[in-house]
Parts: C-alpha cells; structure tokens; sequence
C-alpha cells in the first residue's frame, strides 16, 4: 500500500519568536491527493505552544492529544512535557508503531520530536522535518543572515522548498509565538 506523504515543516526561531510554517501538499505516491492541508497548529488550553507534523496524519493527531496532555500535566512546560511524551513513545508498544514527527516551540524552546522518540533542539534555531525539509532547512540556512525577521525568513525558505520539491506546495499555514 502506497504511503501517504508530501510534508515540508519549518521551524525559525530568531530574536525571541518562533515561527513554524507548513505546507499544505498531501501526496500519495505521484498524486496530489489534497493541496490545502493544515499541518500547523497551536496546542495547548491556552494556545502558547505551536506545532507541525510530518508523517501519517491520524499518528501525528494522535501524539498532538498526547502531548497536550502532557502539557496540561506539566503546567504548559512544554521541554518536561515533550520529554514525558518521548518516553511514553519509546516504551509504549502502541506509540511505537506511529509514524510522525513533530516540530513544537513556546516561547522559550523550539524543539523536535523524532520518530525513535528522540527530542532535540535544533542548533541555530532552525529545524524541518518532512518530505522537503532538507529543501526548506537548506533555504532558511542560507537567508538566516540576511533576514532578520523569523517569518519572512520562513516563508521565503518554503517558497525556495516549493520551487524545488515536487512535494511541497505554496499554500502555507504559518503560526507565531514569542
């Protein structure tokens, strides 16, 4: 059975804000299946932590409930929070067979949540995962110097990702916090 898949997920975090913007192209196999995806969100009862998904969509719903309620367990702190969901992933039998990664950031910390259950914090503050993330990484690497602000930088990396990547589109969904 062929695999959903088409994600390009990017994190920016520069001068105090984060931005994670993501594209909306789901692709299986060849085919453009849905253009206007919303793979972007804000988690959270109050709304303060953002995050992406690349991977099998009902996966990675199913890990954004689960680390909401790590945060609502946590107190909204989402590195303790993100920590207690890797460790549930690794050990759980059924957690362990999603096929997802996030990308998620507050106000403070910008981080990744892999597949293996590993949680990182990408180094100079840019991460992406997906299917055009190295794309888009490679792009904002590059503008880093040059653009100062962390949502321009953004987009103007998933447009770059957009031009070169058959699964990346330009219709983004791009949330702010910081």
């Amino acid at each position: 059975m062929e695999q959903w898949h088409g994600t390009t997920i990017l994190g920016v975090r520069k001068d105090g804000r984060t931005v994670i913007a993501g594209d909306g192209q789901v692709s299986m196999g060849n085919t453009v299946m849905k253009p206007n995806a919303k793979k972007v969100r804000r988690l959270g009862r109050d709304g303060q932590v953002i995050g992406g998904f690349a991977g099998a969509t009902a996966d990675a719903f199913t890990l954004f409930e689960r680390l909401e309620k790590k945060l609502e367990a946590s107190q909204g702190q989402l590195l303790r929070a993100a920590v207690e969901l890797a460790k549930d992933w690794r050990t759980d039998k059924y957690l362990r067979n999603l096929e997802a990664m996030m990308i998620v950031a507050d106000a403070e910390v910008m981080l990744v949540i892999t597949g293996n259950g590993d949680v990182l914090e990408p180094e100079g503050g840019i991460a992406a995962i997906g299917s055009g993330g190295l794309y888009a990484l490679s792009a904002a690497k590059a503008l880093a110097d040059y653009e100062g602000d962390p949502e321009k930088l953004a987009r103007r990396a998933m447009a770059i990702a957009a031009e070169v990547c058959v699964f990346t589109n330009d219709r983004l969904t791009v949330e702010t916090v910081g």
